[in-house]
């Protein structure tokens, strides 16, 4: 005997249930939320081969490598030098840049090779990214698997990956000239800029592709619209100060006043404006350059702190977390940077310096996205997405 219906349940001549399957996830029908977990994958892979070249950006200028190669050849430049007149060619290339003639006279061909290789593997980084990035979009696009509205932002990725080649061209050849023994800073904090910007752009593709669609739509609608915009700044916040740690990486700032909280004894460093024109100073004048990254440090963190504070009052779970973890890595990052002035910018301490540098714009990232797209949770505050 049948079981009991509702009067509103439809049933045809034979008595045969005719209620259809609810559809859900139509936004994502398809082959479509297949597509988006490959392209989070491809993009994750470009994600983590940017952070290996930002690190290994950081030891070349470390180790003072980024002049070793006189030249700027795509293809042709791909293959290291291969046999003894190879490499005695290539020196012969360096011993003509105003850096060995005024520092490094006495360099060996042992010696040359060392630098050599730092600044050829961060070169050869650069083209395996490109590559990476030009086989995924073009292997997405021919198969028609690209999201709809995705196509010009992954294809902004690309243009700017290229442009980053041409300004680390640019930036190399400021040093090849004159009697230059460095690169400009301000070139080498507009490179280091824009490498944390593809980062940011490839962590906030990974950020919305992990989640469906449909359940960003749904997210959106819960917007800490005041999170948002503080987390907005803190963004723009911390990209600055990263710029600034660039300038300061620039003319070794961080080696020339290696006490702390006071600079030379003095809460101002002597002479800060002692270049002419006054401009300068701001990019070459090594104390006022360390001054000025301090004191945007300090900012930084009060505007982390307040955030925070802010955040206590978000309904979600996770979004208070981001900005917990937010708070405490910037903190962190302070201390790092005052450990790395204490020791004169130590080559291992430095790069540690760097690599927190990363792990405080993806946290802070992290922490904006999820006051735009607070997770789903339950009523009791379980099963947030993270």
């Amino acid at each position: 005997m049948a079981g009991k219906r509702s009067i509103f349940q439809e049933v045809d001549e034979a008595g045969t249930d005719q209620r259809k399957p609810p559809q859900t996830g139509m936004i994502d029908k398809g082959g479509a939320l297949g597509a988006r977990k490959a392209i989070r994958a491809w993009l994750v892979a470009l994600f983590a081969l940017v952070v290996v070249m930002i690190l290994v950006g950081g030891l070349t200028r470390l180790t003072e490598s980024g002049l070793s190669i006189t030249e700027w050849a795509l293809v042709i430049g791909t293959l290291p030098p291969l046999s003894p007149e190879d490499w005695a060619l290539a020196f012969a290339k360096y011993q003509e840049t105003p850096e060995f003639r005024l520092v490094n006279h006495a360099m060996t061909l042992d010696e040359f090779k060392v630098i050599f290789w730092w600044e050829w593997g961060h070169r050869f980084l650069g083209r395996i990214i490109g590559l990476v990035w030009i086989t995924g979009f073009l292997g997405f696009w021919a198969a028609g698997r690209i999201p709809a509205g995705w196509a010009r932002r992954l294809l902004a990725i690309g243009v700017l990956i290229g442009v980053q080649g041409a300004v680390g061209w640019w930036m190399v050849a400021s040093g090849l000239v004159g009697d230059r023994t460095s690169v400009a800073s301000y070139r080498l904090a507009i490179h280091l800029g824009l490498a944390f910007v593809i980062l940011g752009l490839l962590a906030w593709g990974v950020l919305e592709l992990s989640r469906t669609q449909a359940e960003l739509l749904q997210a959106r609608r819960l917007r800490e619209t005041r999170l948002f915009g503080l987390g907005t700044g803190l963004m723009h916040f911390t990209l600055l100060q990263i710029v600034l740690g660039a300038l300061v990486a620039g003319i070794d700032a961080g080696r020339s006043y290696t006490d702390w909280p006071l600079m030379a004894g003095q809460i101002i460093p002597p002479d800060p404006f002692d270049i002419e024109p006054l401009w300068r100073n701001f990019f070459e004048n090594p104390g006022l350059v360390q001054f000025i990254h301090r004191v945007v440090g300090y900012l930084l963190i009060i505007f982390a702190l307040v955030a925070f504070l802010r955040s206590r009052g978000a309904a979600s779970r996770a979004v208070r977390t981001g900005f917990t973890v937010a708070a405490v890595v910037l903190v962190a990052q302070m201390v790092l940077g005052i450990v790395t002035v204490l020791n004169g910018a130590h080559l291992h301490v430095a790069i540690t310096h760097q690599a927190g540098a990363i792990l405080a714009w993806v946290v802070v990232l992290v922490a904006r996205f999820r006051a735009g797209y607070p997770p789903a949770q339950s009523v009791r505050g379980r099963g947030e997405k993270a």
